[in-house]
């Protein structure tokens, strides 16, 4: 801590989601690193003591004594950060490779990622905890994919870096290299109060070795332990959204659209209706769950994409016939209603999506705030991942 702050550098912030969560539990960013134009500038916005360091640039590029610096003249020291006094590094390193929706040949060795440029600053900077966020499909993503018609009897096993999880292996092996305990878990953002369902996998490394954890939940889905998964309605009852930007629905999409209700999607169509409206996508494999859906008011939203008005990611409105609106989506994210995004409504759309929700952020947050304040919250047991760090 400086003068009495926790301090953060942000890598890959995107519209500022996970910073305005560790905000709101304590820290203070100093320096972030985003390469996208409009989100630098939505940073830039909101946050004027961020000015020198939201501009797009690429983290290839950007060294450790760089945001060593601009945090020093953040902190109005007279003198750049040292190594070892920033309290946080954050970061979520680009997800597609890992992403099980995207196609499968895509998955890539995360040695020869952006992954290694978050590894590299985390180990110049120091800091006394690290926080990596990605998708689910980290977790049983290969480094190779072979396809399926080529597995089986007739042909040689899998090799090991074609077995599931072989990513997430690389992804602990760097990380221990660091010197640092890691942890990490699979978070449900329903469990912590965001309207949402959404999936994220949480790393955090510890410099000194601290007995770190993940914040227990707050909320649960049958609400008999705790109270029940916020819905849609709860996320969008106080919100007043005079712009409601949005992206509008073609007639042919609208045609469909107008004889579902909320809560339904291609399945609930007519029967004889249902192979036109699908297409191509009629035959193909999936759930398809996102075709032609519209939202219920009573369950949390489904995952907040960067696309709520494409086909095969549909969040259409439950009374009204238009996909969720720009600040729709971001009440649904918990971002504040005061947080000003800049670009086209293609680049809103695209910056929330991305974003890690705002309430998840905040519970991750004050629980590593409080371990830098000398506190032991409580936290999940994790113990049953301990094997893993023998790599």
């Amino acid at each position: 801590m400086i003068d009495g702050k926790a301090i953060s550098i942000s890598l890959f912030a995107g519209a500022f989601g996970l910073d305005l969560g560790l905000e709101q539990a304590g820290f203070h960013t100093i320096s972030v690193v985003e390469k996208d134009r409009d989100a630098t500038r939505t940073i830039a916005l909101n946050r004027s003591h961020l000015q020198e360091s939201a501009v797009p640039r690429e983290i290839e590029k950007v060294s450790s004594q760089d945001l060593l610096a601009e945090g020093g003249r953040v902190l109005k020291l007279d003198r750049a950060l040292r190594p070892g006094e920033v309290d946080l590094v954050t970061g979520g390193p680009p997800c597609q490779p890992f992403s099980t929706a995207g196609k499968r040949g895509s998955v890539i060795d995360p040695r020869g990622s952006l992954f290694m440029d978050f590894i590299r600053i985390v180990k110049e900077v120091q800091p006394r905890f690290f926080l990596m966020e990605n998708v689910r499909g980290l977790l049983s993503a290969p480094i190779r994919h072979r396809p399926i018609n080529q597995r089986g009897k007739n042909h040689p096993p899998l090799e090991p870096d074609e077995m599931s999880g072989a990513a997430l292996k690389v992804v602990l092996s760097e990380m221990k290299e660091l010197g640092y305990s890691v942890v990490y878990n699979l978070l449900e953002a329903a469990d912590y109060g965001v309207p949402q369902n959404r999936e994220r996998v949480i790393f955090i490394g510890s410099r000194d070795n601290e007995s770190v954890t993940f914040p227990l939940a707050k909320y649960c889905q049958n609400g008999k332990s705790l109270p029940k998964w916020r819905t849609l309605r709860d996320a969008l009852t106080d919100l007043i959204d005079p712009e409601l930007e949005f992206i509008a629905y073609s007639e042919s999409r609208l045609k469909y659209l107008k004889l579902l209700k909320a809560g339904q999607n291609w399945r609930d169509l007519p029967k004889e209706l249902i192979k036109e409206a699908m297409g191509g996508a009629y035959d193909s494999g999936g759930g398809k769950v996102g075709f032609y859906r519209r939202l219920s008011w009573d369950k949390p939203s489904p995952t907040v994409t960067t696309s709520p008005h494409q086909k095969a990611t549909d969040m259409c409105h439950p009374v009204e016939l238009r996909p969720l609106s720009v600040r729709e989506c971001a009440k649904i994210q918990t971002f504040p209603d005061d947080w000003i995004f800049y670009g086209s409504v293609t680049s809103k759309y695209k910056q929330i999506g991305n974003a890690v929700p705002v309430l998840l952020a905040k519970e991750i947050g004050s629980y590593l705030f409080d371990l830098i304040q000398g506190n032991k919250p409580k936290g999940k047991e994790i113990a049953e991942q301990l094997s893993l760090f023998s790599l």
